[in-house]
């Protein structure tokens, strides 16, 4: 069965920049604290290293979630159930995809991604893979609500949120993001949603340093290639040997911080608006928050989803959980 064209949702200017691109990047640079959101990593080339950072021998998420999809085939069937459109939030390559779809046969397949290009190939690939399965990518910001493709409408959704890349956000915005879903994956679907969803849990600092620091610098480059693409694409002056990667574990609020840290004192520009900034100052572009069981279900009660089933790899390194969207309550 063919890939659908991609239905493309990017808010553009005229000359095609990215327009929430550019407000984050000089409201972010313009704080105290100068910070981007990590979603703005996955241009193509962010894409790719992502994925290969996900084979690291140090990178143990990847492993570990893998795992639990492969030895839960049945069990997730049960609590999902067949004939569901399979709706993935920021698909990237879609590698854990197969594992799941072969598990609870689903109507259809609808890969989420700000990564067009991205986007297309790998929906393509898993098409060929799938060939009963109808494949309807959406190039759209994820972190609102997505109109979803017609080919959809009136069947029950599965949200699949793999990767611990709720992680990334504050509570604030993700209990945000989690109601953003709701929205996106109830509306012409009642309330027949369900989410699965990755999160990785808290464990020793030292594990979690060495997974976002790795000794091959691949998660050096994925952070520095955010400076490439300001550059490429908001006429930004970075001079990226400017800047050294850092991954800090934050115990107060279990979470890892990464950072762009300035070696000298630097003076740039971005769409010609100037900056500096003092030696030692960053740029904070990432968390990842870790979880335990109540903090997970906690976060999902406040994003509108009621958790229903919990599953971890051997290790107890990470966990899916799949949870229900909840009827709006307006009290206790």
């Amino acid at each position: 069965m063919p890939v659908q064209e991609a239905l493309r949702i990017i808010d553009e200017d005229a000359s095609g920049i990215d327009r929430a691109f550019r407000t984050d990047v000089l409201q972010g640079l313009s704080q105290d604290q100068k910070a981007i959101p990590a979603r703005w990593f996955y241009d193509e080339r962010g894409s790719e290293l992502f994925e290969e950072i996900t084979k690291l021998d140090e990178y143990y998420p990847t492993r570990a979630e893998t795992e639990i999809l492969k030895t839960n085939g049945a069990a997730f069937a049960d609590a999902i159930g067949a004939g569901a459109a399979v709706v993935e939030f920021g698909s990237g390559s879609s590698a854990k995809t197969p594992l799941l779809l072969q598990a609870i046969d689903p109507a259809a397949y609808v890969p989420i991604d700000i990564s067009g290009d991205f986007l297309r190939t790998s929906s393509q690939q898993l098409a060929a893979k799938f060939p009963a399965i109808p494949v309807c990518p959406v190039e759209a910001d994820f972190t609102k609500k997505v109109t979803m493709p017609d080919a959809i409408n009136g069947m029950p959704r599965l949200g699949f949120f793999p990767g611990s890349t709720i992680g990334n956000l504050v509570p604030r915005t993700a209990v945000d993001l989690l109601r953003e879903m709701r929205e996106t994956l109830c509306d012409g679907a009642g309330q027949s949603a369900k989410l699965l969803i990755g999160m990785d849990r808290v464990k020793d600092t030292a594990v979690l340093e060495q997974a976002y620091d790795d000794a091959r610098g691949v998660t050096a480059a994925f952070n520095i290639n955010l400076l490439h693409r300001i550059n490429r694409e908001l006429d930004g002056t970075f001079d990226v040997h400017d800047f050294a990667h850092r991954a800090i574990w934050n115990d107060d609020i279990a979470r890892i911080e990464m950072h762009l840290e300035a070696q000298r004192d630097i003076a740039f520009s971005v769409c010609g608006s100037s900056f500096t900034m003092a030696k030692g100052e960053t740029i904070h572009t990432e968390n990842s928050h870790k979880y335990t069981r109540r903090s997970a279900n906690a976060l999902l009660l406040a994003g509108g989803w009621t958790p229903l089933r919990h599953w971890r790899d051997a290790q107890d390194r990470f966990m899916l959980i799949l949870a229900e969207a909840s009827p709006l309550r307006m009290a206790p």
